[in-house]
């Protein structure tokens, strides 16, 4: 990691400006239920409509401006996760220009490729998370838990029971998924040396009549590739429902 962080060093004021506004974001959002709740407890009861007025325009408010916010932080995110994979391919692939013969056939075309490709975009998406989603969870969690125990204490209880649960759901999704994306990466650069060995080749496949041989060998590895990505992406899919599930 300490390799890769190195790249992003470029893309410093990106990588601080995208976590800082989602901050910002996040403290808009805590602020809302405090709103609501002197809306209902106050403005409400009392009838008050200017009072119930204000709160409204105030809560437009906060939603148009954390708005602003999430996209502002989505756009330096992507500056730098784009600048980042884009150095992290131009060094990887001037690195594999200083590999002799035998170190090329050690490591394998195919795999290099899956590497200049697929596997840095997945370090571009992983970096753009990282920057929006990762450093956005411990804000919420933590306003999360103050905010609660401020508005009802009794009933903030209920956190201490449904995090660590959570916490289960979501190691045993991740532990359960790790070595399937191992699989899938696998399947990957067989798909990938089935395709290059095709165009390659593809004038000795079409002098021997083996044109339907090759798409035969591609569709096999294309649907096991299929099949466990979708796999992989329904046991993935699940920790959305089940956090919704025990959160609300």
């Amino acid at each position: 990691m300490k390799k890769l962080l190195r790249f992003l060093e470029s893309y410093r004021k990106e990588a601080v400006l995208a976590p800082l506004f989602k901050l910002f974001e996040v403290i808009l959002e805590l602020i809302v239920p405090l709103v609501i709740a002197h809306l209902v407890d106050v403005g409400i009861p009392s009838g008050d409509r200017g009072l119930i007025g204000k709160l409204c325009i105030l809560l437009i408010a906060l939603a148009l401006t954390g708005l602003i916010s999430a996209v502002t932080a989505q756009y330096f995110a992507a500056r730098a996760a784009t600048g980042f994979a884009a150095d992290v391919r131009s060094a990887l692939f001037s690195h594999i220009q200083s590999f002799s013969w035998p170190q090329l056939d050690q490591a394998g075309t195919s795999k290099l490729i899956t590497r200049l490709t697929s596997d840095i975009n997945t370090l571009q998406n992983g970096v753009n998370l990282a920057l929006r989603l990762l450093l956005r969870s411990p804000f919420v969690a933590v306003g999360a838990c103050v905010m609660a125990f401020t508005i009802d204490p009794k009933s903030a209880r209920i956190l201490a029971i449904d995090v660590p649960i959570l916490l289960l759901i979501i190691f045993a999704i991740l532990l359960g998924t790790l070595p399937l994306y191992k699989r899938i990466q696998s399947h990957l650069d067989r798909v990938t040396l089935s395709t290059r060995e095709t165009i390659t080749g593809v004038r000795v496949l079409r002098a021997f009549r083996r044109e339907q041989d090759e798409i035969e060998r591609f569709e096999s590895e294309n649907s096991l590739l299929t099949s466990l990505q979708c796999f992989t992406g329904r046991i993935s899919a699940l920790l959305n429902p089940a956090t919704y599930l025990f959160i609300n």
